[in-house]
């Protein structure tokens, strides 16, 4: 029992926490500038446990979706579906109570967070299966993580004004870079079986196109601090998510694989930093 259930963790990947700190951080983001540093303890407690759940089922129906591709990439061939310990059937159920779990929480929230819910479980259970058909599943995650913050805007505030659309943008942009960094590492095992990505797609333009986009995101993050009258400490941490932005371009420059998904891993810091901020503003704001 106890080696099933450490399968299981590995299926949702609970082992490799980065997707959850990455869809954490402009899930708080939202919450802390709708509810003006002071974000409704409930809605804070179901949307902190909404994103584990959620990211657990997203890794879930990827490695389902993928169960056919995993064994044949030097990183995936390990997972537990590819490896033959979980079957696609388990998976699948799995997945299921985990949505329907993250369901619940929501149900705790208004009507419109309700709504807005469905589109994320659909977003969640369709991007796994992206790469076959687009090179641009990097945006379509954007998207799917980006949708935490319209549905954060409506927890707490009942609407999703401007600057939750702005933010949401920022968040779509910013997945889109850390994730082609993160396709990078497999690009080679992705070209030779076949599966698309931004990775493949930009090839030797791969780190000027994630510069521009990295510039796109840091000036959606400047348009956000306008809208919702933030102040320096905002963007202080904006400014310090731009000096990461550059030491990202700096592990990506050689394209090795080791170094590109140390650029990846970085993120995480990335969003604390402007997290950081967001807390120091409102901190300071209120005193």
């Amino acid at each position: 029992m106890k080696d099933r259930l450490l399968q299981y963790a590995r299926l949702m990947r609970l082992n490799r926490p980065i997707g959850i700190y990455l869809l954490l951080w402009p899930t708080l983001w939202a919450l802390w500038i709708a509810g003006e540093g002071r974000p409704d303890w409930l809605v804070l407690l179901v949307f902190v446990s909404g994103v584990v759940l959620m990211r657990s089922a997203g890794c879930v129906i990827n490695d389902y979706a993928d169960r056919g591709l995993d064994p044949h990439v030097d990183r995936c061939k390990d997972r537990p579906i590819a490896a033959g310990r979980i079957k696609p059937g388990e998976a699948l159920l799995l997945f299921a109570v985990l949505c329907l779990s993250a369901f619940g929480l929501v149900l705790l929230m208004n009507e419109l967070t309700i709504w807005l819910s469905l589109v994320a479980v659909a977003l969640a259970a369709s991007y796994p299966f992206m790469k076959r058909y687009t090179h641009l599943p990097q945006l379509y995650l954007g998207v799917a993580f980006g949708w935490a913050v319209p549905m954060a805007f409506a927890a707490q505030t009942g609407g999703v004004p401007k600057v939750a659309w702005l933010l949401f943008v920022a968040t779509a942009l910013w997945a889109t870079a850390y994730d082609t960094m993160y396709g990078m590492v497999d690009r080679e095992d992705d070209i030779k079986i076949g599966v698309k990505s931004t990775a493949v797609l930009f090839g030797e333009a791969d780190r000027s196109i994630i510069a521009v986009i990295q510039l796109l995101f840091l000036g959606a993050l400047l348009l956000v601090g306008q809208a919702a009258d933030l102040g320096g400490y905002y963007y202080f941490g904006v400014l310090l998510a731009a000096a990461l932005s550059v030491y990202q371009q700096y592990l990506i420059r050689h394209r090795q694989p080791q170094s590109c998904l140390q650029a990846f891993l970085n993120n995480n810091w990335l969003g604390a930093a402007v997290f950081a901020g967001l807390v120091l503003h409102y901190l300071v704001h209120q005193a």
